[in-house]
């Protein structure tokens, strides 16, 4: 057998390929989808860095979207937390109240009745009514008179849970003696800092005298400045044109290991149209549906957000555009390598993703600042959590995602055979 193959071209014999030829180098592999994912970050990066002032244009674009969109749902949430701190406040397991009352500042009166109605179930232990009016409060040191929010309840009865309300259930009983909200607006006047100095004052409620004898705190909503307790008692001394007979609310406290919504249930079935009863969940989402659907409010602050995100969309558009744009014929010269469309494409998205991300922190940081000094100024309950920082930052990366789909087709124009 001859050791060597016939050649290829006989007047050449010295192409010919010997047996013993090592063989053809294999055909190069080309990078997994992680490894080319990373090398169009790596190249997004390098372009973005090459135009400083262009790359901290679009980063403060993306930071004031994200401070925005933070602050308008720090509002809304405060908004919710705020009007239903005191149905969160109440130690009970189902609630009595108006069909007609659509939130907790504006009740509609209940019949008492219906409280002692619901004592007729053996699983019940306690039926405590409630009332809920505004009053006006003269500030002790200049005057001013300003709307509160009273809240009346028997103080022994233990369905209210306010820090600071334990230690003044026994002076609570005593005839024109209030708790004041210490986390009230300061139009009320330095109550927590006369108390201090004097102990209990006088203060003017509702045309009557009363002493202040103690501090709690609820905090102001979008309903309420400011907040006093008082026993039921009391509240029907300052709330003259109130009939006994009217309440706002019923807390139920069942005895232990009872079913709720069985009791639920039966009690809808033996009460009359005039009461609904709820859960605690309830009449929590009740109050919130008012905020969300009954006023602007709810809408204000979406919008405010979705406006936000729009604004950071529209400048995360524009510099990934003009970046585009400026480097067109070394994308060109990327596709007459070989590189597709899809490639390209993920080092749009890889610079929308790096936006994103260096927009975000400072924004964040900065929302975290804010809601400190905006939660100090107006005493509403705002506090950064995991959740809302979660969703912030996907409504960003989502807001710059599309921002970075819409510029790819800037990509079409960087034709090889029309730049060389």
């Amino acid at each position: 057998m001859n050791d060597q193959l016939p050649p290829l071209l006989p007047w050449a014999p010295e192409l010919a390929t010997p047996t013993g030829a090592p063989p053809a180098a294999a055909p190069r592999r080309a990078p997994g989808f992680a490894a080319a994912t990373l090398l169009a970050l790596r190249l997004a990066w390098r372009q973005l860095r090459s135009e400083k002032a262009r790359f901290a244009s679009a980063i403060a674009g993306v930071m004031f979207a994200c401070v925005l969109v933070f602050m308008q749902l720090g509002f809304r949430a405060a908004l919710f937390d705020s009007a239903t701190a005191l149905i969160g406040a109440m130690r009970g397991d189902l609630f009595l109240i108006h069909p007609l009352t659509t939130a907790s500042f504006k009740p509609e009166p209940l019949p008492r009745g219906r409280a002692y109605q619901v004592l007729a179930l053996p699983e019940v232990e306690r039926a405590v009514p409630v009332y809920l009016a505004q009053a006006t409060w003269r500030n002790p040191e200049n005057g001013t008179r300003r709307a509160i929010q009273l809240i009346g309840v028997d103080t022994d009865a233990g369905v209210l849970d306010f820090p600071g309300l334990a230690p003044l259930v026994e002076q609570l009983k005593r005839a024109d003696t209030v708790a004041f909200d210490s986390r009230s607006r300061p139009e009320f006047g330095a109550v927590p800092r006369l108390l201090a100095e004097r102990g209990p004052f006088a203060v003017e409620v509702g045309n009557r005298q009363v002493d202040v004898v103690g501090l709690i705190e609820i905090g102001p909503s979008f309903g309420a400045d400011g907040n006093l307790v008082l026993s039921d008692v009391n509240f029907r001394r300052v709330v003259k044109e109130r009939q006994v007979a009217a309440i706002d609310l019923v807390a139920i406290k069942l005895r232990p290991d009872s079913d709720v919504l069985a009791v639920q249930r039966q009690l809808r079935d033996i009460l009359p149209a005039d009461a609904m009863v709820m859960t605690q969940a309830e009449l929590n989402a009740h109050e919130r549906k008012y905020w969300e659907e009954a006023t602007p409010i709810g809408f204000i602050f979406a919008f405010g957000s979705l406006m936000g995100l729009v604004v950071g969309m529209v400048i995360v558009y524009q510099i990934l555009f003009s970046d585009i744009a400026g480097h067109l014929k070394e994308y060109a010269t990327l596709k007459a390598m070989g590189y597709s469309n899809f490639y390209l494409g993920r080092v749009v998205l890889g610079a929308s993703l790096i936006l994103a991300i260096g927009g975000f922190i400072p924004g964040f940081l900065l929302s975290a600042f804010l809601y400190d000094v905006v939660g100090a100024a107006t005493f509403l309950p705002l506090a950064m959590d995991v959740s809302r920082a979660t969703s912030v930052f996907l409504m960003i990366f989502t807001m710059c995602a599309v921002a970075g789909l819409l510029a790819m087709r800037k990509l079409r124009d960087a034709n090889p055979a029309d730049m060389f």
